[in-house]
């Protein structure tokens, strides 16, 4: 079985899969060159992860605190709109599953940020919406969750 930080990301891939304006170009990578076929697109990823002990116990609960980046990826035709649009969608995506299909205890927007970049061969616009997800486990059973 999974880690559950990988079960996570999986799982919000799939909610944000299938959306109006990026349809199936849902990619849980952000090392790989997006192909303009491919625009716009949704990267899904996960940045950091805090952890602490909840109780001495054994197995010990475990709270963590995991980030967790949805990154829509346009064209630089209408950029703005198009990000804003983007970024509508996957709010109102993963507000119906703040649970993320039960593997969390609470996912929530943290903060958002715009970004334009031209030095490629094409430009591009970025929005990158910040997730924080809490979630429980026991420390020796990191892929079920509690």
């Amino acid at each position: 079985m999974a880690h559950l930080r990988q079960s996570i990301r999986e799982r919000i891939a799939t909610d944000v899969t299938g959306l109006t304006t990026t349809g199936s170009n849902v990619f849980q990578s952000r090392v790989y060159p997006i192909e303009d076929a491919s625009l716009p697109c949704l990267l899904v990823y996960t940045t950091s992860e805090d952890s602490e002990v909840t109780e001495m116990a054994s197995p010990r609960p475990m709270t963590r605190t995991l980030n967790v980046v949805v990154q829509g990826v346009v064209g630089a035709t209408t950029p703005d709109d198009t990000l804003d649009l983007i970024s509508k969608e996957v709010e109102v995506a993963l507000a119906g599953d703040v649970s993320i299909n039960s593997l969390a205890n609470n996912s929530f927007l943290s903060s958002t940020e715009i970004e334009f970049n031209a030095d490629g061969a094409k430009p591009i616009g970025t929005v990158i919406l910040n997730y924080v997800v809490e979630y429980r486990n026991l420390d020796n059973a990191p892929e079920t969750a509690i």
